[in-house]
């Protein structure tokens, strides 16, 4: 049966489907996703796509397909954030906070500044230990065993605190980089 968006029986056959499926497409898709704001958005994105287009639950076996739809709307949503991320890094690269410093900008030192203060505000934001064990490695420029020896933790956590604070850095300065060019 072919439905016009405009009709009362749609609106509610689709009412009955979004009360009973939402919860579960979004408990799916936290599983997924390990939150629970992304699982949010992928699941009122796969509900506006059945909104928009009522052939894609007609007739189908609802339950299936809509697994089917959060799988490959959370498969494509981690890809498009590991390309995001790759490019992240390799701008990083390319900006590195020294030739951030080096612009040929009458307000090169100001920038500066504000990129130490930046930093320093974000270490200020962030877990004791991690700031801790990214101070102790960039700062200190103590290897990644010798923090854990210190601190009494595995070589994995110091890893995995590092991994952490340079991703919220990385984004950060990315921000920064991008707003100093406009």
């Amino acid at each position: 049966m072919k439905y016009s968006v405009n009709t009362e029986a749609y609106r509610t056959e689709f009412e009955e489907i979004f009360i009973q499926y939402f919860p579960k497409v979004k408990a799916f898709a936290a599983i997924l996703l390990k939150s629970e704001q992304e699982a949010e958005d992928v699941a009122q994105d796969i509900f506006v796509k059945l909104w928009e287009q009522p052939d894609l639950w007609e007739g189908y076996l609802v339950r299936n397909y809509l697994y089917t739809m959060v799988k490959n709307h959370v498969f494509n949503r981690i890809k498009r954030k590991n390309i995001e991320f790759k490019y992240i890094n390799s701008q990083m690269n390319l900006h590195s906070l020294d030739e951030i410093a080096e612009f040929k900008d009458p307000l090169n030192e100001i920038y500066h500044e504000e990129l130490q203060l930046l930093l320093k505000l974000s270490l200020e934001q962030m877990p004791d230990k991690r700031r801790q064990v990214f101070e102790m490695s960039r700062f200190q420029d103590l290897s990644n065993h010798e923090i854990a020896e210190k601190l009494n933790l595995s070589v994995r956590t110091v890893e995995q605190h590092i991994y952490l604070a340079l991703k919220e850095l990385k984004k950060l300065f990315l921000i920064a980089i991008f707003l100093m060019k406009f």
